[in-house]
């Protein structure tokens, strides 16, 4: 027989869910594009399928004004012309670290990358990919088939 209870992370690990919290704080005192930032989680927790993340971003990426058509057509934001050349390529470099497939070349990406943002965008474009990756992970475990 398996075992169904959850963890309650927040009652048994406040700290470094707060922890978590403060690094998200810290990202955004470098100036990521906002609008971009919640594509990138969206398309993270979509990939990721964490439910709990869809939700949550999709509800503040429209509060931030990002439109229902673009949500609507991130899950193929590759076969649209909604998303422009930087956000193109910053939701490639989120595939590729979300999916972490050992066939992809990341060179291409980073290069498609430089070509609009800095290092220093790109890092915390990193972090934020890195972040939510783990956001979702905990979530998911705490809730799917709770």
């Amino acid at each position: 027989m398996s075992d169904t209870k959850t963890v309650k992370y927040e009652q048994e690990i406040p700290d470094v869910l707060q922890a978590m919290a403060r690094v998200n704080e810290t990202m955004e005192g470098y100036g990521l594009d906002r609008r971009l930032h919640h594509l990138v989680q969206l398309r993270a927790s979509q990939i990721n399928r964490c439910s709990f993340c869809v939700k949550m971003h999709t509800k503040e990426a429209r509060q931030d004004g990002e439109t229902n058509e673009r949500l609507d057509r991130l899950v193929v934001w590759d076969e649209v012309e909604d998303f422009k050349p930087s956000e193109r390529a910053a939701l490639a470099w989120t595939e590729a670290l979300t999916t972490l497939d050992p066939k992809v070349d990341l060179a291409p990406l980073r290069a498609g990358l430089h070509e609009h943002f800095s290092d220093q965008e790109i890092g915390v474009l990193t972090a934020a990919i890195a972040m939510i990756n783990l956001w979702n992970r905990m979530g998911i475990s705490a809730h799917r088939h709770a």
